[in-house]
């Protein structure tokens, strides 16, 4: 007898009593395994039940479906090589298979996890926004196959999580037929050749793309990509943030433009009159600098580094309610994990019709500059020089 056929039994004990809600793999037998779970759950194509396998690996997801019968042997593979631990998770109990060392197979029963099924279409599936495309290539990102490279796989994710919310606040925002992006300070440009690519060709979004970037080594290598990858409307321009005179922006976007840059990238966006303003602000120099060897009473700012954190906040705040100034709705939220970044602020703004109290808003920014002894915030030294 099969030592996983109890197993197996359970799953289509649970199929024919339409109580299967999902079964997990976990526990890799080598923490160098790629593999780090599998995720099985039943959808239907074409009105045929299959198991959908999510092959969860360290910098990406990979989906399959199977029948039960090829499931039961894929299982068997796994469970033998890859995995020591499955769970089934069904309505009327979960059932849990560990598989030793010795590969000796226990199985337990526990009380269910679960009250509600799992959504059982194809439609549901969550897919990656970033698909295989020559431009992860040529910046070092993915190999010849479109394989992630290991150590970048940190810079994957975030440029994953970095087109979700683009696609979201694009979906809520009233934009032309033809959007004009502007990328301040785009760097190395992974961040802005993935939105060009994601809005052009998966999403058939009619966009021009610009990056603007002080370092002329990285704008040649930049353009020298968009052309290799025949991204026509994507380009790059050698100039600082202020000096670019361009006012028709439906896009603003500064990603860690360092320092006052980002001051300067939303000074752009207000006077452009953007729809959306998009910033992950760094450095915040210009208020540590202005503070610096002042006495302040708050017991937390004795210490540096409650000291350096209250500042970017208190930075990015006023930044935040100058938009708002400029009848912009703002948020302030974690871009990613702390884990892959400590700058990890995102401070978007998106255009509004409806008109703010400008008195309220002047006297929130004047009672944190009294508070904390701030003469004045850059954007809005920029602002009254409108």
């Amino acid at each position: 007898m099969n030592k996983f056929e109890p197993f197996f039994e359970k799953i289509e004990q649970s199929l024919q009593q339409d109580d299967f809600v999902k079964l997990t793999l976990s526990k890799p037998l080598s923490k160098q395994n790629e593999l780090q779970n599998v995720y099985l759950r039943l959808i239907y194509l074409k009105e045929e039940q299959f198991f959908q396998f999510t092959y969860r690996y360290k910098t990406n997801d990979q989906v399959k479906n199977h029948s039960f019968e090829e499931a039961k042997e894929i299982l068997e593979d796994l469970l033998l090589n890859a995995f020591r631990f499955a769970t089934l998770f069904a309505l009327s109990e979960d059932t849990q298979c560990f598989i030793s060392k010795k590969k000796v197979v226990t199985i337990k029963k526990q009380y269910p996890s679960f009250k509600n099924k799992l959504p059982e279409h194809h439609d549901n599936i969550k897919t990656k926004k970033v698909e295989k495309s020559d431009y992860l290539f040529h910046l070092g990102i993915s190999d010849k196959e479109g394989n992630i490279i290991h150590k970048m796989a940190d810079k994957y994710r975030q440029i994953n999580k970095y087109l979700e919310i683009i696609d979201d606040l694009i979906k809520t925002s009233d934009l032309p037929n033809k959007i004009n992006i502007v990328d301040m300070g785009s760097g190395k440009g992974y961040l802005t050749f993935a939105l060009y690519d994601y809005l052009t060709n998966k999403k058939g979004h009619d966009v021009t793309v610009t990056g603007i970037e002080l370092r002329e080594k990285l704008v040649n290598y930049c353009n020298e990509i968009a052309q290799k990858c025949k991204f026509n409307n994507l380009h790059f321009v050698c100039k600082p943030i202020e000096e670019y005179k361009e006012k028709n922006i439906d896009i603003l976007i500064a990603l860690h433009a360092c320092d006052t840059a980002t001051d300067d990238a939303l000074y752009k966006g207000i006077i452009s009159n953007a729809t959306l303003i998009v910033t992950a602000p760094c450095c915040h120099k210009q208020i540590r600098q202005q503070l610096k060897g002042s006495q302040q009473d708050n017991p937390i700012l004795k210490y540096g580094i409650f000291k350096e954190r209250q500042y970017e906040m208190l930075t990015d705040t006023m930044r935040a309610l100058l938009l708002e100034k400029e009848n912009y709705q703002t948020k302030i939220f974690e871009f990613i994990s702390n884990e892959h970044t400590r700058k990890n602020v995102m401070l978007v703004g998106k255009k509004s019709s409806r008109k703010v109290d400008t008195t309220v808003i002047d006297k929130k920014i004047n009672d944190l500059k009294q508070e904390f002894g701030v003469t004045e915030h850059y954007l809005e030294e920029l602002m009254n020089s409108k």
